[in-house]
């Protein structure tokens, strides 16, 4: 395994479990909206891509009504459904302890920036991070190789050979590849072992804890 001077940490699926929080707001949306909730199946679907892509995918939504979508489930989002919210047993003590080992942390989200940083506050993690990048509340930045491109650039790292991504889906491999950064993938999050290692990720990790072992190189 190499050796990273800094890993960015996706958020939801790899340090928190947001789907109580996705499900009351995407529901609150959709009932304001006046529109159908998609199956039960496919709300785990919503945690992940870009929000706009899954109102466009999953509900079948135009572009513009998708727009429309992501205003209205953000502000029921920020009103509710975002502290609806849980953080991985073992995660906490992962960050710390990367931290403590000097590490340079980041979060790269698609989730809204100042809602990661809420949350991350709200866990007592945000002091860990040298970094929090997200989208827009517009859902502007939120293709995960944006966020990435944006963590880099204001981390001022210049070599990727030297940061490490971590995340649950193959949004977050294919971001990393897209910005020259290798990815590892997590388990207990909401991607399959077939989906992140069809995407590239190496290593992949099965519990918050295994995460540790990049300090044993």
């Amino acid at each position: 395994m190499k050796t990273y001077s800094a890993i960015l940490f996706d958020l939801d699926g790899t340090i928190s479990d947001p789907y109580e929080g996705v499900v009351s707001s995407l529901k609150s949306a959709m009932r304001e909206l006046g529109e159908k909730l998609p199956p039960t199946e496919k709300f785990r679907a919503f945690i992940g891509p870009p929000l706009s892509e899954s109102f466009k995918t999953i509900c079948g939504f135009p572009p513009e009504k998708a727009a429309e979508a992501v205003k209205v489930y953000r502000r029921h989002h920020r009103e509710r459904g975002l502290f609806e919210n849980r953080l991985y047993d073992g995660v906490s003590e992962v960050i710390e302890r990367l931290y403590a080992a000097g590490k340079r942390l980041a979060v790269a989200t698609s989730k809204p920036e100042q809602f990661a940083k809420l949350l991350l506050e709200k866990f007592g993690l945000l002091k860990y991070f040298e970094f929090v990048g997200g989208s827009e509340l517009d859902d502007a930045r939120s293709k995960k190789s944006e966020v990435i491109a944006y963590v880099l650039e204001n981390m001022h790292i210049a070599d990727k050979s030297t940061a490490l991504m971590i995340g649950d889906r193959l949004h977050d491999v294919a971001g990393a590849a897209e910005n020259g950064l290798d990815c590892a993938g997590v388990l207990y999050g909401y991607g399959t072992l077939e989906e992140l290692s069809a995407a590239g990720a190496n290593p992949i990790f099965a519990q918050p804890k295994d995460i540790l072992d990049l300090l044993k190189r």
